[in-house]
């Protein structure tokens, strides 16, 4: 979990703007990225739930690797 230190500006009165240390930012970042590297993937599995497989011993043989 990210612990995070907001800095909250306003103008008129309302909240407008955060500001977070940098580090934070790169950490807010860095999970985003990987979000959405796990949705990508997730996807890419339903996709090809139905796509023909095989096992490593089936591959071995079939390239001719011991």
């Amino acid at each position: 979990m990210i612990e995070l230190h907001p800095q909250i500006l306003e103008k008129d009165g309302k909240k407008e703007f955060v500001v977070l240390p940098y580090d934070e930012f790169v950490q807010i970042e860095e999970e985003l990225a990987d979000y959405h590297d796990l949705q990508v993937l997730r996807t890419a599995k339903q996709e090809e739930a139905a796509a023909p497989t095989l096992s490593l011993s089936e591959v071995k043989a079939e390239l001719g690797i011991a």
